[in-house]
């Protein structure tokens, strides 16, 4: 299930009050028994509205795979109308001051940081991870929404006088309507919530679908840009037709990340971090630590450790008091990983610790996997090649440093990558050769807060890390630059012949 936001340019963050669809208030944290029939509503022009969708699409909480709510295959005529409406708003929302839409934003920050709980029990119910770790994705997108609050200040362009009674000004303007294809239905709870805080009419949109709603915004010669996060096969996608038709498109894809451990870190502290960054949020997030290269023979005993403090972890729904991981998002994607887990096998790797076939009391029909480590793998091997995007934590062995550096460096992705050491030469010298976007020196999960760009490369992003999220080059994405140069004469005298070369500027 996807919504899609269609929208004019400006990046503020996405949300609306209720119209007369009634969103729920609250979500429940206990265990649902039963199939829902609560059909989610597309939101177009500040009203919430029931799709005329002959297809409606299932959506389990991925620890019971009870239904929580059928979402629409929005109609042709429904995704018209969400880029009409953005296409209406456009010219009044563009000439809003600036000042007057950061007040919005303002609002806007204040009333999500009011329905925190509830905006993070909706990613629990939908995607199953902890309610703890939902409420820390809620904080990300705070963080992010507040630095829309301070973006005038990238806002203000130059100005530089070229020659006498002449200067040339540029400016940033917004591109006009773009569209976001993301998961999950919190969106609906930020538009209702941005309703609230006064966003216009038309100024946000969403509507639901899959393959024909993703085309219809990738061909829709009115949508300027589009912003993705997802698979590969997705994203490359996206980015071919929608490049092709002439829009900016933004695509972070593959989440592989690595973890290069040296003999000479912290070892206790190396663990816990390994431990939380592997297996949180079931490895369901993009800067997952899925592959650990251990470097020197001493290191290579550590497997054991780690896995005693992985067997610590308790898994369970994300609703339940002290659970570290919930299941992950659906019985495809299970099948999935534990068909990854038995190829590792096939090809000669040990299972170190095997979360196969486990089941929570009370949660026999959820889509659990306990916390997985596999030891010997080659980068041959299937576990290795691809995204395994789970509690799967994939160990390589290697001698030496500049040997793992190779290793990772060698591999297709490049969103992130860690190093635990002592050493500052050591660190200083894999910052430098190391290719990937985001690196963390003794930190697990260098995801960057949202005023630096998020710099993954390679085939972690699409084009290659052209286009990034975040930060400045986010506001040059969503924005066109206006350069302006104006001459006015100090004197009234005319040329007596007029001027058929380019100006000197002397």
């Amino acid at each position: 299930m996807r919504n899609f936001m269609v929208q004019p340019a400006t990046r503020a963050p996405t949300i609306q009050p209720r119209g007369q669809y009634q969103l729920p208030l609250n979500f429940s944290k206990t265990h649902s028994k039963a199939d829902s029939d609560y059909r989610v509503p597309n939101f177009i022009n500040n009203a919430f509205t029931s799709s005329a969708a002959t297809k409606w699409i299932d959506v389990h909480d991925p620890a019971t795979n009870f239904v929580v709510s059928r979402v629409p295959e929005s109609t042709d005529e429904e995704l018209k109308q969400a880029v009409k409406a953005a296409q209406n708003a456009f010219p009044s929302w563009r000439a809003t001051g600036v000042l007057h839409r950061q007040q919005i934003m303002f609002k806007f920050v204040a009333l999500i940081r009011q329905h925190w709980d509830r905006l993070a029990a909706s990613i629990t119910l939908e995607q199953g991870k902890t309610f703890a770790d939902a409420r820390g994705d809620v904080l990300h997108g705070l963080q992010v929404a507040e630095t829309a609050c301070g973006i005038t200040t990238q806002l203000t362009g130059e100005v530089l006088e070229v020659s006498k009674d002449m200067e040339r000004r540029s400016y940033r303007e917004p591109l006009g309507v773009v569209a976001s294809i993301c998961p999950f239905s919190a969106a609906l709870i930020l538009a209702e919530l941005a309703k609230e805080a006064s966003f216009p009419e038309g100024v946000i949109n969403i509507i639901h679908g899959t393959h024909n709603a993703v085309n219809f915004i990738l061909d829709e010669p009115s949508i300027k840009a589009i912003s993705f996060v997802g698979g590969n096969a997705a994203g490359e996608y996206i980015y071919s037709r929608g490049s092709a038709n002439g829009k900016r498109v933004q695509a972070n894809l593959g989440a592989r990340n690595d973890a290069i451990v040296l003999a000479d870190c912290h070892k206790q502290q190396t663990i816990t971090s390994i431990n939380g960054a592997a297996f949180g949020a079931a490895g369901q997030r993009c800067m997952v630590l899925s592959i650990l290269v251990l470097t020197g023979k001493e290191t290579h005993a550590w497997i054991d450790d780690i896995a005693t403090a992985a067997r610590e972890l308790k898994v369970h729904r994300g609703f339940e008091e002290g659970a570290d991981l919930g299941p992950v998002i659906s019985p495809q994607s299970l099948q999935r990983i534990e068909s990854l887990i038995a190829s590792a096998e096939e090809e000669g790797a040990e299972v170190v610790l095997d979360g196969r076939g486990y089941r929570p009391d009370g949660y026999d029909r959820g889509n659990f996997l306990g916390p997985t480590i596999i030891k010997g793998v080659k980068p041959h091997m299937k576990c290795y090649q691809e995204e395994i995007f789970s509690p799967v934590l994939v160990c390589l062995e290697v001698d030496t440093l500049a040997e793992a550096t190779n290793l990772v460096n060698d591999n297709i992705y490049g969103n992130g990558v860690a190093i635990f050491t002592k050493s500052g030469s050591s660190a200083s010298w894999f910052q430098r050769n190391i290719e990937a976007g985001q690196v963390g020196i003794n930190v697990p999960i260098p995801v960057p807060l949202p005023m630096f760009s998020f710099t993954g490369n390679k085939k972690s992003i699409a084009g290659r890390g052209v286009n990034t999220f975040y930060g400045k080059p986010g506001l040059n994405f969503y924005t066109q630059t206006k350069t302006v140069t104006s001459l006015w004469k100090a004197s009234d005298d005319m040329a007596a012949k007029a001027a058929v070369v380019m100006p000197s500027q002397n």
